[in-house]
């Protein structure tokens, strides 16, 4: 189809006018992009995207994501002229409370859009994800005869977007593994928020992607038919490069007053709203306004979009018949794992073991690996640490793409993005891994996370003190406590090889949210005196009742991950009246009804002590005013973890000290 110029110019004009009033109204949100990649977003939404408005969640899309979310209005109004369930209404009610238009686009919220974003750079991470999971897919699902997965995944960013680092991170990964499915545009509009972005780089971008293994070109964002030509260039390459497309644009572009100026980055012109619009050919009386003949384009484009997806899906529907098995794990996706269904795949472990967690959980992923064929797994860097190498297969590289083991080298916080970008696309199940003490690397992709309630796995390992000789550099005292306060962000400590065992399963029957598992690097006892069914299982409600008293109750003791054990020994000592509990996950016990909570803590006992290798505050919700918490508020120290436990106080004597006190 011939690129209809002259009424995409006029559409990215409309489009302009529907920011500015949107902007206007709300008298917040960001004019510079909407208005200086107009002309980009006509292209891709008027012509060159292949998506289906009808079926937003089509599994061979073409996925857009706006990596510069604080210009969302750009996504919303080719949403809305598209054909999306993004209604006028809805522009009107930018930012308002509960539109389907909120500041920064939203995952689930609006129709049409990938990812959450926002915090520049992590949509950057998303996009390299889901190129990731397109070739995945097609390794896995493509057929000499059908070619069920060809899409191509493009992100829109701006030079904010290029400062940070996550996406340095992920374009180098990107490169490095020749994802040639990803076409990455920079809005290079030579402005940041603060001021011209000659102010902090100097850089020259299509040198650093060129030696990364990118793909290059250099374009005027305004020529529509230059673009189209480069998009179209970038679609059909045979080179195995990612492609990097540099649109020059002028930011704001249509409001004079501030175009060009850091000034037109935010609202700063829309208090020029009238003149603009009328610069920009829009009738004075009639805020937003689309004319009748780009209506008509666009419903017409809209068609073509659908009878594109339907005769995919006649194809579709034959490899199905062709390839009942493929078809089948294809479905499983969309079927969340059953906790109990996994653990009995995991043998029981030898009572007299003595692992590490992070060895436990070696153990425990293979079988749960063989079970789950779509979860993937990566590190950074660190596969002989963190044990999470999936053994019986092979790693994910450029020779090949149905490898289920990703070396994302060191860089963690590209790597979280990343799997967010997997998880997003909905197919694979992501688990990454590094060192606890590296979450602060990669915590804004972990947030980002919880907030679109994506269902990541976390193996972070080497959870403590318990690091031993790589001292307080290493040792995450605080890291623990801090990840436990970002909503809906399940951490889980188990305790020993089994409630390892449950943890894993536990964490992979989640569908709303990620997990965290903050595994050990020191050698933990099996702790026997507990029931194999109640540790494997306990760790779903959160907390369990390990060792119940064998008298009247007078003390409660709660323990988590490693320091478990000496809690259990610990009640030995104080004597029959002494109850303990097992807390691996504060969050999930906190979801329990009140009634179960109160069968494990009741109220009547008020003689509590918690004990944890680490910070102590977030202890004190469940110890109260008169309990004890063992713990540690300071940095840690470099010994044997033996003699760090003991040097910190985190010791069975402790805990009976702390309860005589009470």
């Amino acid at each position: 189809m011939t690129l209809q110029t002259h009424l995409l110019a006029k559409a990215a004009n409309q489009a302009r006018g529907l920011a500015i009033d949107a902007v206007h109204a709300c008298s917040s949100g960001h004019l510079g992009l909407p208005l200086g990649a107009a002309e980009i977003g006509a292209v891709l939404y008027g012509h060159a995207l292949v998506h289906n408005p009808a079926r937003p969640r089509w599994i061979n899309r073409d996925r857009f994501i706006l990596s510069a979310g604080h210009g969302s209005m750009f996504l919303y109004t080719w949403l809305h002229l598209s054909g999306y369930e993004v209604p006028l209404d809805e522009l009107k009610r930018f930012r308002a409370l509960h539109s389907l238009t909120p500041g920064h686009p939203e995952f689930r919220d609006t129709p049409g859009v990938e990812c959450t974003t926002g915090p520049l750079g992590q949509g950057v991470g998303n996009a390299v994800g889901m190129a990731l999971a397109g070739q995945m897919a097609a390794a896995r699902f493509n057929t000499p005869e059908y070619s069920i997965f060809d899409y191509h995944v493009v992100c829109l960013a701006g030079d904010g977007c290029m400062q940070e680092g996550v996406s340095m991170e992920a374009v180098a990964f990107a490169g490095h593994q020749k994802l040639d499915n990803l076409i990455l545009i920079y809005d290079a509009n030579d402005v940041t928020l603060d001021a011209m972005a000659a102010k902090t780089q100097s850089e020259n971008p299509a040198l650093r992607f060129k030696a990364i293994g990118w793909d290059v070109q250099t374009i005027d964002g305004h020529d529509m038919a230059a673009f189209l030509k480069a998009f179209n260039k970038a679609k059909k390459t045979k080179s195995g490069k990612p492609q990097f497309i540099i649109a020059r644009t002028l930011i704001a572009k249509g409001i004079p007053e501030v175009q060009g100026t850091a000034k037109g980055h935010g609202e700063g012109g829309a208090k020029f709203a009238d003149a603009a619009r009328a610069g920009l050919g829009l009738p004075a009386d009639q805020h937003f306004h689309v004319s009748d003949d780009v209506r008509a384009y666009f419903a017409g484009h809209r068609a073509r979009l659908i009878r594109t997806c339907n005769k995919w899906h006649k194809s579709y529907k034959a490899w199905r018949v062709a390839n009942p098995e493929k078809a089948a794990l294809l479905d499983s996706a969309q079927t969340a794992p059953s906790a109990a269904a996994l653990l009995e795949k995991i043998p029981v472990f030898p009572a007299d073991a003595k692992l590490a967690t992070r060895a436990a959980g070696r153990d425990v992923l293979q079988p749960t690996a063989a079970a789950l064929p779509l979860l993937i797994g990566g590190s950074a860097d660190l596969y002989g640490s963190t044990l999470n190498y999936i053994a019986a297969d092979k790693d994910f590289d450029v020779e090949n793409r149905a490898g289920r083991n990703i070396r994302f080298g060191i860089r963690e916080h590209g790597m979280a993005a990343i799997a967010n970008g997997v998880a997003y696309d909905g197919l694979f199940r992501p688990s990454i891994a590094t060192f606890l003490v590296f979450a602060d690397y990669s915590r804004p992709a972990m947030r980002l996370a919880a907030l679109s309630k994506l269902p990541v796995l976390y193996v972070y390992t080497h959870d403590s003190v318990g690091v031993g000789e790589d001292g307080p550099t290493h040792q995450p005292v605080e890291t623990v406590s801090g990840l436990r306060v970002i909503p809906n962000l399940d951490v889980i400590r188990p305790a020993d090889p089994e409630e390892t065992a449950g943890a894993f399963a536990t964490a992979l029957e989640r569908t709303d949210g990620p997990t965290l598992l903050a595994l050990t690097r020191q050698a933990l006892p099996m702790l026997n005196d507990i029931p194999v069914q109640s540790r494997r299982e306990g760790v779903s409600k959160g907390g369990y009742v390990a060792a119940r008293e064998t008298g009247p109750l007078t003390h409660i003791l709660i323990g988590t991950g490693s320091e478990l054990q000496y809690a259990v020994a610990a009640a030995k000592t104080i004597g029959a009246g002494a109850r303990v509990v097992s807390m691996p996950c504060t969050e999930r016990f906190d979801r329990q009804p009140v009634e179960y909570r109160e069968s494990v803590l009741p109220l009547s006992c008020r003689k509590r002590v918690a004990i944890e290798a680490g910070v102590t505050i977030l202890w004190r919700k469940y110890v109260g005013l008169d309990g004890k918490v063992v713990g540690i508020d300071r940095f840690g120290l470099s010994a044997p973890a033996p003699v760090v436990f003991k040097e910190l106080g985190i010791t069975a004597e402790a805990v009976v000290a702390a309860a005589a006190s009470l």
